[in-house]
């Protein structure tokens, strides 16, 4: 009775309603795949296979557009965004879980008016403080300089982040905290060996989106940085146009290594960036 149960299940897999989601998958793949392989086909061919055969293989592989991007100025920007980016999400993971372990644990006067409007920071656009933000940087004279990039970084992925952990914070039993209490652990003590190693899967969600967002920051690296030595990637790769001629072989080499690590990241941490989304998004 179970095997015929058993069969009768498994040939009702795949019906029409399977089918027809098998192929929107299959289309979705298609759609966002595609783009990715042609620009790693097209960055191994010459100048003029671009132009003549936009959609055909490369009959020959031109290796050395990865070696003259890497030569004409890619080394330079990966190191920059490297620094960027390593700083943002120390700072955001940093000051982002201690203000959802205050927000989380302490019931003070005004909390629920500080989550406002940490949560109110999510609606607000970069581009609208655009004007304020290049002013104070002036005024503060870090203009040109890694933090006119570090700074508005984490100033503008703390909110999403403060919300993750502190909803991750709350699904923590309060009994692990008043046992730490009684065992004369502090409250720094608590968040340090208790709070943060239990959680790893919110940390690393965060350590993703954190990085996916500076590491292709483009509007805020080209405006508050003007030396060629400092630019990150995205805004670096500008230089590789030229008024007359674009050799769009070595640009798009230039895009894929940019985006190579980005890939691999989430390749390697995409079973943790699901768990830790679907843990945080528990309690709010």
């Amino acid at each position: 009775m179970k095997v015929a149960a058993i069969g009768s299940f498994k040939r009702n897999r795949f019906g029409v309603g399977e089918l027809i989601w098998l192929i929107i998958l299959i289309f979705g793949f298609i759609i966002i795949a595609y783009p990715m392989f042609w620009t790693v086909m097209s960055s191994l061919k010459s100048y003029d296979e671009i132009y003549g055969s936009v959609w055909s293989l490369p009959t020959k592989l031109h290796w050395e557009n990865y070696i003259t991007a890497w030569q004409k100025g890619i080394s330079g920007y990966f190191k920059n965004s490297l620094l960027v980016t390593v700083s943002t999400v120390c700072g955001v993971l940093l000051i982002g879980s201690l203000c959802a372990y205050g927000l989380s644990r302490y019931h003070f006067k005004g909390s629920k008016f500080f989550l406002m409007v940490c949560m109110g920071g999510m609606m607000l656009s970069p581009q609208v403080c655009l004007i304020p933000l290049y002013k104070l940087l002036q005024l503060l004279g870090i203009h040109n300089t890694y933090f006119a990039m570090i700074l508005p970084y984490i100033a503008f992925r703390l909110p999403i982040t403060v919300l993750l952990i502190r909803s991750f914070f709350l699904s923590i039993p309060k009994e692990l905290e008043e046992s730490a209490t009684l065992e004369g652990c502090s409250a720094l003590g608590i968040y340090s060996r208790i709070f943060m190693p239990m959680s790893k899967p919110i940390l690393l969600t965060c350590t993703v989106l954190t990085t996916y967002y500076s590491w292709n920051e483009f509007l805020f690296s080209i405006i508050f940085i003007d030396s060629d030595k400092l630019k990150t990637i995205p805004s670096g790769l500008m230089n590789f146009r030229d008024a007359l001629q674009t050799n769009w072989g070595v640009l798009l080499a230039g895009m894929v290594i940019a985006a190579l690590p980005i890939i691999m990241m989430f390749i390697l941490m995409q079973k943790h960036f699901i768990r830790g989304m679907t843990a945080g998004s528990v309690k709010g």
